[in-house]
C-alpha cells in the first residue's frame, strides 16, 4: 500500500486539501500501477512559526 506524506505550511482550504489528495492519489496510482483504493495520502500542516525557509520562519517572511 503506497503511502505519501505531504508536509506543508498550514492555511489551505479543505477544498484545496481534497484536491491535493485526489491528484496525488491519481499520480501514485498511475506511476506505480496500483489501485487508487490502496493509495494513502497523509497531510501534515506545519504552523508558519514552525516552518523555516532560508533561516527565517515562514511567518516572518510573510508566507
Amino acid at each position: 500500500m503506497p503511502t505519501v506524506h505531504v508536509y506543508m505550511i498550514a492555511g489551505r482550504t479543505p477544498t484545496q486539501k481534497e484536491s491535493l489528495i485526489r491528484q496525488v492519489t491519481d499520480a501514485v496510482a498511475d506511476s506505480l500501477d496500483a489501485p487508487p483504493a490502496n493509495v494513502r495520502v497523509i497531510i501534515s500542516e506545519i504552523p508558519k512559526s514552525d516552518y523555516g525557509i532560508g533561516g527565517e520562519t515562514a511567518e516572518r517572511l510573510g508566507r
